[in-house]
């Protein structure tokens, strides 16, 4: 599986630990996750929600102009959902600052390989196949304008 190296990285972090502690280590991320910058401040006005995840989640993405075409990613998720907020820390984590065509040739079932399923319940993690298609449908937008 070729993936971006944060996002390897995080792969092996979860896979090195058991069960119970990728919980926890979701956990801990989900406090890591970035403040929105000013002009998302109205998430639900000028981002898309992810409705399949079973909080209140928005996301943005912006492509550069530049050459790599890097991935920038912004996220919406209420301090009380830290499963969702772990989900999209791994996401900002692992892809933020990526080229887009290094962001569109993540499996979509990477998130599998951090072996959650024990941990979480298939509907959580439907919630995080469902932002990567997102952000994949989003890059893929903003690389064809």
């Amino acid at each position: 599986m070729s993936l971006p190296p944060r996002l390897a990285e995080l792969v092996d972090d979860f896979s090195d630990v058991g069960p119970k502690d990728r919980l926890q280590l979701l956990l801990e991320l989900s406090q890591e996750l970035p403040e929105l910058p000013r002009r998302y401040a109205d998430a639900a006005d000028s981002m898309e929600q992810v409705h399949e995840c079973q909080s209140p989640l928005f996301l943005a993405v912006e492509v550069d102009d530049d050459a790599d075409r890097k991935v920038r990613l912004f996220f919406s998720a209420p301090p009380e959902a830290p499963t969702t907020r772990g989900f999209a820390s791994i996401m900002h984590t692992g892809l933020d600052g990526e080229p887009a065509a290094d962001v569109l040739a993540v499996p979509d079932d990477f998130y599998t390989a951090l072996g959650l399923a024990q941990a979480v319940s298939p509907l959580r993690l439907r919630g995080m196949a469902a932002m990567l298609a997102r952000i994949k449908n989003q890059v893929r937008a903003a690389t064809a304008a």
